[in-house]
């Protein structure tokens, strides 16, 4: 089951969805004063519904955060060479746009970062967006336009263990009783580093990507927790288990629903393919 973001499908262009939004962020006397004029204020909200923050967390049971509209300030944050180096562009873009300055980006599971990303870059440009996409069927590439204000929300749907970013999983080839999380922007972060790391120490070498990212994911296999164990078990499991493991993560992994479809102009083959996001994601013509 999705649901439509308020800021997806309220989206029409950047004018028309900074005159609908509220007005309510404080800004600089100056701003307000001399200009008048004031960043407006969008609700985003959270596909994990806050179900996924222990207690202490700012977003702990909270189902949606406010954002203030991207500003030339934000683009210097995209432009940000040393930033792009690091890695962590997006951290640094959230963690500014964010009304609530006690949350930390990095803490957020994936699929509200990506989720409140979308709603920074429709403020910011609005919900047009324009990619060259490969068709599956003729290999040809066209120039294609979709409406991130169309896409849906995956809200959580899968009961915690105990409260919180911890869920379980039964392997269906071992038996073995898994408890995995949600990647958070930290680790996300982490994990790219890692790869690309690796490919510079060992180029032309397997990325080992998917015994990495399952590492990441699993807290414990049968009540074993020690990491070291976990990553032994991981690298030996049958296939089936790591294959039906990956696809329950992501079909169940709150967020948003990237799936897109359109024709190809040469060939009029329909197209399903996932919205691709690329560094010039938050760039329109």
């Amino acid at each position: 089951m999705s649901r439509k973001n308020q800021v997806f499908s309220n989206s029409k262009s950047a004018d028309t969805a900074a005159s609908q939004m509220a007005s309510s962020m404080p800004t600089s006397n100056i701003l307000r004063d001399e200009f008048g004029y004031e960043v407006p204020v969008e609700r985003i909200p959270l596909p994990s519904n806050g179900l996924v923050y222990p207690q202490g967390h700012p977003l702990h049971g909270v189902d949606a955060v406010d954002i203030k509209a991207m500003t030339a300030r934000e683009e210097d944050i995209l432009m940000s060479r040393a930033l792009q180096k690091q890695g962590s562009t997006i951290s640094a873009l959230l963690q500014s746009c964010i009304s609530d300055k006690r949350i930390d980006p990095k803490s957020l599971i994936s699929g509200d970062r990506l989720a409140i990303t979308l709603g920074i870059r429709i403020t910011g440009y609005g919900s047009r967006y324009v990619a060259n996409i490969g068709c599956q069927s003729c290999q040809s590439v066209s120039k294609q336009e979709f409406d991130i204000g169309g896409l849906d929300v995956k809200p959580l749907t899968l009961e915690p263990v105990s409260g919180g970013n911890l869920f379980e999983f039964v392997l269906p080839m071992s038996g073995k009783r898994v408890h995995f999380h949600f990647m958070t922007g930290k680790e996300e972060e982490d994990y790219t580093a890692m790869l690309e790391r690796k490919q510079k120490l060992f180029p032309g070498a397997p990325e080992g990507s998917v015994t990495s990212r399952l590492e990441t994911h699993i807290d414990s296999v049968d009540g074993v927790t020690d990491k070291s164990k976990i990553s032994k078990f991981v690298a030996s499991m049958p296939a089936g288990d790591a294959r039906a493991l990956r696809n329950f993560i992501d079909s169940n992994e709150p967020g948003v629903d990237l799936g897109v479809g359109w024709n190809c102009p040469s060939c009029n083959y329909e197209n399903k393919n996932t919205l691709p996001l690329g560094p010039l994601f938050f760039w329109t013509e």
